[in-house]
């Protein structure tokens, strides 16, 4: 018997799949910084940038515009040619979503009446830095609040690399914020002197950048909260176990945090998955964090596909990849998921460097009402409505008043209704 690297459970009801609440002392911290940037702007924000950033005194806090693209020009010509392919690969997705959602205008009882599809003006977009700056993630969200039509977007990342500035660059964002944690979120929500107040914020973080835009969110728009990177594959013998273990992998790299999960219909193929874990992390240079990882998630065997199902609705994972011979006949029963996967060649490394949909999206079972960010993140739809002969409405209005005891809203439109000769 292979070393159980991935924790194997019976029944779902031994693990928590829900996020994890936040801790009194992140919420108490993450109030405490919101508050003071919220209050005292810029000097808040270099007091924090110092503390937690390393940011010194003399360093800028904002990239212009001029400075991304003398980082884009210093870059090598292979590496702006492969952000440059990635964000087209981004913006065709994009401009689809965003060609599905057209302005309305329709026939109503007295006139007509629509909506106007309208992007937000500013957008804020987080990328995490840490050990692996996401320039992936750069360019997903800045393309995609392009693509919608935001006329200023700001990244924020802590101490922006010469290649996170280049990849701002390639997808069109006015500037950079140069620092992280909910300082950044705070600054994003209600601005600096330079830096105008955004309308919405979006962009995944660690919990006090998650608890940091719980705390914005009404004052500004957000994305989701997001919580650790999960993937749920689901396989049968028709996948090589290998392939499911490297795929494991690729998300237990991501952080400590991470969630593999694995459904199988076999306890011989689970096996052979546990062996070639082993044998990849031999040779994984991310070995440490990936071992870490695998002991957050779980495996568990189905009985049929059916039932693999039924636990895929009830995970509703951020990743779900089928992995399976026919994924056809389980994708009309699947309602849950951030992004679905489709077969054993569309692993989710696709998804997360730039084949075309977006790689930011719900985690902790928060799929059940959310999506992933996209166009419609940075659109609002806002009707409209325009009567030329409301007559024969004024007594339905006028009764529908009466029974909310609004005696205002019955006197307007009687009042109308007198001028208009009714009775």
């Amino acid at each position: 018997m292979s070393e159980i690297l991935l924790p194997i459970i019976e029944s779902l009801d031994e693990i928590e799949l829900s996020l994890p609440s936040f801790d009194e002392a992140t919420i108490r911290q993450a109030t405490e910084i919101v508050s003071a940037v919220k209050r005292d702007g810029r000097s808040a924000v270099r007091r924090f940038a110092a503390r937690y950033d390393g940011l010194a005194a003399e360093e800028s806090l904002i990239a212009s515009s001029a400075e991304l693209l003398n980082a884009k020009s210093a870059i090598d010509a292979a590496t702006l040619a492969l952000l440059e392919r990635t964000a087209q690969r981004i913006e065709r997705f994009a401009v689809a979503q965003r060609n599905s959602l057209a302005d309305l205008t329709t026939t109503v009882e007295g006139g007509e009446a629509g909506h106007t599809v309208r992007p937000v003006d500013r957008a804020g977009c987080y990328a995490p830095g840490g050990r692996y700056p996401l320039v992936s993630s750069v360019l997903m969200m800045v393309v995609t609040a392009r693509v919608a039509g935001v006329s200023s977007i700001t990244v924020a990342t802590p101490r922006p690399t010469a290649l996170m500035c280049a990849a701002a660059a390639v997808a069109g964002a006015e500037n950079v914020l140069a620092v992280g944690g909910a300082h950044a979120i705070a600054a994003l929500a209600y601005g600096l002197d330079e830096l105008p107040a955004c309308d919405v914020v979006v962009g995944p973080g660690n919990r006090f950048v998650t608890a940091a835009k719980r705390l914005v969110s009404g004052d500004v728009a957000i994305d989701m909260l997001a919580g650790p990177s999960e993937v749920l594959i689901v396989a049968d013998e028709s996948s090589d176990p290998r392939d499911v273990a490297i795929n494991l992998l690729a998300q237990a790299e991501h952080d400590t945090d991470a969630r593999p999960m694995l459904i199988t219909l076999s306890p011989k193929f689970l096996e052979a998955v546990q062996a070639a874990l082993g044998s990849e992390l031999e040779s994984l240079p991310t070995a440490m964090t990936a071992r870490q990882a695998l002991k957050n998630g779980f495996a568990i065997v189905a009985e049929d596909l059916n039932q693999a199902a039924a636990w895929c609705n009830r995970i509703a994972p951020e990743h779900l990849q089928l992995a399976i011979y026919d994924p056809t006949r389980m994708r009309p029963k699947l309602r849950h998921y951030g992004t679905l996967l489709l077969g054993s060649e569309t692993s989710e490394v696709f998804g997360d460097y730039g084949a075309g949909p977006n790689h930011v999206l719900p985690t902790g079972r928060t799929s059940r009402y959310t999506g992933g960010l996209s166009v419609y993140t940075f659109l609002r739809v806002q009707s409209w409505m325009q009567l030329d002969s409301p007559e024969h409405l004024a007594s339905d209005v006028a009764a529908l008043a009466t029974l909310e005891g609004l005696a205002a809203h019955e006197r307007a439109v009687r009042r109308f209704n007198s001028l208009r000769g009714g009775s």
